[in-house]
């Protein structure tokens, strides 16, 4: 579920519905598919969430769908991977961010939000641990989509796949650090912001911090 709507997600999925019934017109079938892929893997966010009965706050929405906008609609059908050397850098740092700080909530909801449960120190660990290997697993689908299928996900090869990991490996930590920082303070900046968000509108899920969200 979705506690507030924003124009600007829903300008971006009816960009995404129009792109995409425009270049099926056109007969420019590549487009068409991107743009459709785009807006579903968009959607799933939101409609995962009203099937689990869980509540995203607004920024993660728009993070997730500013992330398959910029990755998949602005990276494969306008060629920012090749017209910016940056983009797939900061794209794979983002979403290794992102999947940690999901890591790190998934960890303390296993513990119901007891932060007195493990040492944090180790839940930061596992968070980290989350990140790489969503990363390492795309790694993998990529070298596997090239091998199978004739393209050149990997660019590079080696360097493009290490380069990829690297990045992966410091949006992991910044996402350990602050899922640390959050359990030994309360509070961790604009990021902790964010989590305290998502704990606050799911707090069946973590009963146990629920009177220290009340403080």
């Amino acid at each position: 579920m979705i506690k507030e709507s924003s124009p600007k997600i829903l300008s971006i999925w009816a960009l995404l519905l129009i792109a995409g019934l425009v270049a099926l017109g056109l007969a420019r079938w590549s487009l068409a598919f991107v743009s459709f892929a785009t807006l579903t893997l968009s959607l799933l966010p939101p409609l995962l969430a009203a099937r689990w009965s869980l509540t995203l706050p607004l920024p993660v929405l728009i993070f997730t769908t500013l992330f398959f906008f910029a990755s998949i609609f602005l990276g494969e059908a306008f060629d920012f991977y090749e017209r910016l050397w940056w983009w797939d850098l900061v794209l794979h740092g983002s979403s290794a961010l992102g999947f940690g700080l999901t890591g790190f909530l998934f960890v303390f909801m296993l513990f119901e939000g007891d932060r007195f449960a493990a040492p944090p120190s180790a839940i930061a660990f596992i968070t980290f641990c989350v990140a790489m290997t969503v990363g390492a697993i795309w790694e993998v689908f990529e070298f596997t989509m090239d091998m199978s299928f004739g393209l050149n996900m990997q660019k590079s090869g080696l360097d493009d796949t290490m380069g990829d990991l690297i990045v992966n490996a410091f949006g992991g930590l910044i996402a350990s650090l602050t899922g640390y920082a959050y359990l030994i303070n309360n509070s961790a900046g604009m990021l902790g912001h964010g989590l305290s968000q998502f704990i606050r509108s799911n707090q069946r899920l973590y009963l146990k911090y629920k009177n220290r969200l009340k403080k």
